[in-house]
């Protein structure tokens, strides 16, 4: 059986006036049915611009120059916008950080969902209702009948989220792009929407990317890790393994700056200075003015390679294996 969603050699370039930004330079990803994928990367690493060119929603100075994106075997980047349009939203769909982006502030929640379902679907108005019902329960919204009447503004930040999250389940799609989808809410609904996603993978067969700067919610979430930088993926593996005991530095790091990571009373590690800008990047590890361990090595860009059991690392210099 083919993995639900396979990424190879992706790459998003924005052509602006200063240079080109290498957004997203070469990154393999390949995502299960029924496993959460955590994609993790400080502000400006590449992880939501990766996500958007998964869905191809690149727009203007932007375009996906390279690589192959493979959705149950279908190559999608060789699709036009047609085609691409009916297989996103009901074979694979995104989730976006502010629920705002999904739902139109002037429709009642029913008539965006009814809306969204027959853009893929011939169904009476009762079928829809039905199944919009439905998929609102399932997300954990109270009173789901009366949520349908409501319009976005009468309702919470995290109904809102659920909604959105309910809306990308209606066609029970095969892959679903979260982009920190719980960052703005507050920590007991952030833990009952990762709870219920978590659950809802398991139950419907979803393959599910979980983006997000945060280490701790993909502890509790995710099967397997990739961690991005300056546009490249530096290191990936099962979420254990390399919470346990990260390879690259910057992994290293990022766990460090963890409260919940470190002894208590110990001081949190801070990773010096900030991701470059990746107009014209220089030649060599994107790391290596940060990092303490870098060499006259990295002047040189190191491939990503393999460390261990499903683990691989982009690092001349990796941390010793706990």
């Amino acid at each position: 059986m083919s993995a639900a969603l396979e990424v190879r050699g992706l790459r998003t370039h924005f052509f602006t006036r200063d240079g080109v930004v290498r957004a997203v330079d070469g990154i393999d990803l390949t995502l299960e049915r029924s496993r959460v994928l955590g994609l993790v990367g400080e502000s400006g690493s590449g992880k939501t611009v990766a996500g958007l060119s998964i869905v191809g929603l690149i727009d203007a100075p932007g375009r996906v120059v390279a690589g192959s994106v493979r959705l149950d075997g279908r190559e999608l980047t060789d699709l036009g916008d047609d085609a691409l349009r009916r297989v996103r939203g009901r074979r694979i769909a995104m989730i976006f950080q502010d629920p705002m982006m999904t739902l139109n502030p002037v429709l009642r929640v029913g008539t965006q969902m009814l809306m969204a379902l027959r853009a893929h679907e011939l169904l009476s108005t009762g079928e829809a209702r039905r199944r919009s019902v439905a998929v609102l329960g399932r997300v954990g919204l109270p009173s789901p009948e009366q949520c349908l009447e409501a319009y976005p503004h009468q309702l919470s930040g995290g109904m809102r989220q659920r909604v959105a999250i309910a809306i990308a389940l209606l066609h029970r799609p095969d892959v679903i792009i979260a982009d920190e989808p719980t960052t703005a809410l507050d920590v007991s609904i952030q833990g009952q929407i990762l709870h219920e996603m978590q659950r809802l993978s398991a139950e419907t067969g979803v393959a599910l990317i979980w983006i997000t700067h945060d280490l701790a919610v993909v502890s509790s979430l995710a099967h397997d890790i990739a961690v991005m930088y300056a546009g490249r993926i530096v290191e990936q593996g099962p979420a254990d393994a390399v919470l346990a005991a990260p390879r690259h530095p910057y992994t290293g790091g990022l766990l460090g700056s963890v409260p919940g990571e470190v002894p208590p009373g110990s001081a949190l590690t801070q990773i010096p200075g900030s991701i470059p800008a990746l107009i014209d990047l220089p030649p060599g590890c994107a790391f290596r003015a940060r990092c303490t361990r870098a060499d006259q090595a990295c002047a040189e860009m190191p491939e990503i390679a393999a460390c261990g059991e499903d683990r691989a690392v982009r690092c001349f210099h990796p941390l010793e294996a706990a």
